[in-house]
């Protein structure tokens, strides 16, 4: 991590420091979607970004296995290490773990309601055992704790022009939408894992199960009853990006650019997928990177006209808020 984004956020605990460093690696290794649209926040809120990343990719490694060798036993063993750490972090104790001290950190100076990651570590915690969904409504009961409350633990470190209860919905469709592209894109490596996250009624609606998903991924061949399914996936998380982007206007006009930058760029991996002619169970589509960069671009000056704007009126402060001040 830079030190202007550590100097900037006012950490100068060296062991702290540190904790926030190693989550920035995490974040700029595997979220590089997501690690370039931070890179257009205000430097101050970087680090808790890349907090809340590193923390949320730690507890996903331990769940897929962290060489890839671990038993499911020894998984559990891990998850419950982590959980007790970062209870231990959110009571202000510290932390084993640099990822835990990190989060924990921020999670005091945004006051992230703890209740969030208790949500999340329990659908890290679904992983272990679950490795279907039969109904949308049965996936978004895990998704709430695996991307709902990422977007709602977000809310405080963007800031809001408007009551932040407001905005709260706006935020956790976002990271459902963002999750649901995850999935749509990794369908065939998720099922190397032995997970189908698609819902079970959605693929049934179009003749696809797990079997028919199966035989495509191990034959390379491809079926239209498959293409149906995953054009239906596609439509069904478009639809959710649409009750986020309202949020948008919502956060705070420093805070906007980063958000919109990875609403467009995570929107254009479903762009991806459709050019690529839904192979996702075959191959990994990626947005190409001369449309990342022009992105980019756009929600540069998009900062630069947030810098130069008159500032917003106060809003006002909902009832139990004040701590968050």
């Amino acid at each position: 991590m830079t030190r202007r984004e550590l100097d900037a956020a006012g950490i100068t605990d060296p062991a702290l420091r540190t904790a926030y460093t190693t989550c920035r690696k995490l974040n700029a290794r595997h979220g590089r979607t997501y690690f370039l649209a931070t890179r257009l926040l205000p430097v101050e809120r970087r680090c808790a970004v890349h907090a809340l990343y590193g923390f949320a990719r730690w507890a996903d490694d331990i769940v897929d296995g962290l060489d890839r060798r671990e038993t499911p036993d020894e998984r559990d063993r891990l998850l419950k290490v982590l959980e007790e750490d970062l209870a231990q972090g959110l009571r202000r104790r510290g932390g084993d773990e640099p990822v835990v001290r990190a989060v924990a950190d921020t999670a005091e100076r945004y006051a992230i309601d703890p209740a969030l990651f208790t949500d999340f570590m329990a659908s890290m915690r679904a992983d272990l055992s679950v490795t279907d969904y039969p109904t949308y409504r049965d996936l978004r009961g895990y998704m709430h704790g695996s991307a709902a409350v990422i977007g709602l633990q977000m809310l405080p470190v963007l800031g809001t022009v408007t009551d932040r209860t407001e905005a709260a919905p706006h935020a956790a469709a976002l990271g459902v939408a963002f999750q649901l592209t995850n999935f749509l894109r990794d369908v065939g490596e998720d099922l190397q894992r032995g997970r189908v996250y698609l819902p079970a009624d959605l693929l049934a609606a179009h003749g696809v199960d797990r079997p028919l998903l199966e035989w495509s991924r191990r034959t390379g061949r491809r079926d239209p009853r498959i293409r149906a399914a995953l054009v239906a996936a596609a439509e069904l998380t478009r639809g959710v990006y649409r009750e986020a982007e309202p949020g948008i206007a919502m956060l705070e006009p420093r805070t906007r650019p980063c958000i919109r930058t990875a609403f467009v760029l995570y929107g254009g991996i479903l762009d991806a997928i459709a050019e690529d002619g839904y192979a996702v169970l075959h191959r990994r589509s990626v947005v190409p990177r001369r449309r990342r960069a022009a992105t980019a671009a756009a929600g540069l000056l998009r900062i630069l006209a947030a810098r130069t704007a008159p500032p917003p009126p106060p809003r006002p402060v909902a009832v139990g808020e004040e701590g968050a001040r």
